[in-house]
């Protein structure tokens, strides 16, 4: 996955329905930018370096796996759409829509497209004030002052008046937060780690990832599949169990819910395709004495992949023990995982094809899942 980016913006507007063009793009900057951590309060400030009518500005933080260079090309996009019309001689003219890149992270950026940061920054009391309501902990990458300190020694004199009126976040047409525990499960290679990585860091969820690096008889088994089988379920047994036990029924003020990229019954799916059948008798004994007592996922995710689509991922991620891995182990699993589901509750799973998506790559893709996910 790439790295997420911290993206500070102002946004501005006078012209026409002000308030309505600032929340159609923060809507915007949601569906093709990334996720709208928080937004400040609108203030009413007056145009400044021309004769025009009030604005209305705000601020916004969003956080994306995009590139900089990236970020400034949606952006300009959503403001083409919008209707601003950027002025070649670069006067200060009234427009629908004006959204500026303050700060990206602390980069210090300088290309004939970009510069970050905002080079009229400190000069601009209505960029100044709503970015201290966000975080007033923001400092200066290249003068290391604290935003705070930028407002209080800046020389504008502009009077803001504070709107009582606030934009709406879309995050909340995503309300993931109702669920206590969601599990994502899914064939080997169909994204359910990222997946699940990507939902946390956008609803300040607790992350629960499974541990498979750190097991020795991996590697082993793709090489000796009968021999190793049995130590590798077990181990595999034991610590998915001491995880979930350690990490949900431990409980985090901090985070809103639990986001797993696998499910304990993953492990009797596995180990029905990869035991014998007296050594599977056993294992499944084990497991139910084991786990009557872990918390059940609230919601039930698998993300489907077509086989083709699984193996080109393997190979992809590189990881050499997983390189022998055949079609028909992997068809195994989806058989046995669909099998799983349908002798469970319905009304907690959801079946998600995710065969044409990439919801690393193509936003709408990832927001589409998110949908399937609270439908």
């Amino acid at each position: 996955m790439q790295p997420l980016h911290n993206v500070y913006l102002s946004l501005g507007s006078n012209m026409g329905n002000r308030f309505e063009y600032l929340q159609s793009a923060v809507n915007a900057l949601f569906d093709e930018v990334g996720s709208i951590m928080k937004i400040s309060s609108v203030y009413e400030t007056p145009a400044m370096g021309f004769d025009g009518d009030s604005f209305l500005n705000c601020a916004v933080w969003l956080q994306t796996d995009l590139k900089p260079a990236a970020v400034l090309k949606q952006i300009l996009r959503i403001e083409k759409t919008m209707g601003r019309k950027r002025n070649a001689s670069k006067t200060y003219t009234s427009r629908p829509i004006d959204i500026d890149i303050i700060f990206i992270d602390d980069l210090i950026i300088e290309t004939e497209k970009l510069i970050v940061p905002h080079p009229e920054m400190q000069k601009r009391k209505f960029v100044l004030q709503p970015l201290a309501e966000l975080n007033s902990h923001l400092v200066h990458p290249v003068s290391q002052k604290n935003i705070i300190k930028i407002l209080a020694a800046s020389e504008d004199s502009s009077m803001l008046q504070k709107q009582s009126k606030w934009l709406s976040n879309p995050m909340k047409d995503y309300n993931i937060s109702q669920y206590n525990y969601i599990a994502i499960e899914g064939n080997i290679g169909a994204g359910k780690t990222s997946l699940a990585t990507k939902i946390a860091n956008d609803f300040n969820a607790k992350l629960i990832l499974e541990r498979f690096k750190d097991n020795p008889f991996l590697p082993k088994f793709y090489e000796d599949a009968s021999r190793y089988a049995f130590p590798l379920e077990m181990s595999f047994l034991a610590d998915r169990y001491q995880q979930l036990v350690d990490d949900i029924t431990q409980f985090d003020l901090f985070k809103e819910s639990v986001i797993a990229d696998y499910d304990v019954n993953k492990s009797l799916i596995f180990a029905d395709i990869t035991l014998p059948e007296e050594e599977y008798a056993l294992y499944k004994k084990l497991f139910h004495v084991m786990h009557k007592d872990v918390p059940k996922p609230d919601k039930y995710i698998y993300l489907y992949q077509n086989t083709d689509r699984l193996l080109e991922n393997i190979k992809k991620r590189g990881r050499k023990y997983e390189q022998s891995i055949q079609a028909s182990y992997l068809q195994k699993l989806n058989a046995g995982y669909l099998e799983f589901i349908k002798n469970q509750h319905a009304e907690n799973i959801k079946i998600i094809d995710i065969s044409k998506l990439d919801f690393l790559k193509n936003r709408a893709d990832y927001l589409y899942i998110l949908k399937e996910i609270i439908s």
